[in-house]
């Protein structure tokens, strides 16, 4: 904070003129929707990855044999995700165009939903063979 009060072209002359350069200073420094954060994939903002982030909605029903979860991972170099689903490996391609990124699986069952984490944009949706193919 120091360094960037010192850093302004216009030094504040009066307590007000401080108050309100350390006003824009916390503006700037805390505003999620545009400050990248190093501990967020990609320097993301807060933002974004919270954007992308599932929510939790009620749920009307409690179907004790569905399977619902999600899954954080990342696209290998040749454009794959591995999934386990009923002890079973699934490679699921998603493309070298998206290789090394990161994604959120949304499983519900035998229903995947392969999201970018970092902007939220749907990558795949694939509802999955029992006897272990995928279906697009």
């Amino acid at each position: 904070m120091k360094n960037w009060l010192r850093a302004q072209p216009h030094q504040p002359a009066t307590l007000a003129d401080l108050q309100a350069l350390v006003d824009r200073f916390c503006d700037a420094y805390n505003n999620n929707h545009h400050r990248p954060h190093r501990s967020l994939p990609h320097r993301a903002t807060p933002a974004a990855v919270y954007a992308a982030t599932p929510k939790a909605l009620p749920d009307s029903s409690r179907d004790a044999d569905t399977h619902a979860r999600v899954r954080h991972d990342r696209i290998d170099p040749s454009g794959v995700v591995t999934l386990r689903v009923n002890g079973r490996l699934h490679h699921l391609g998603i493309g070298r165009t998206h290789a090394r990124t990161h994604v959120i699986l949304l499983v519900d069952d035998l229903h995947v939903r392969i999201v970018n984490a970092i902007t939220g944009e749907l990558l795949r949706e694939l509802i999955l063979d029992p006897r272990g193919f995928p279906m697009s």
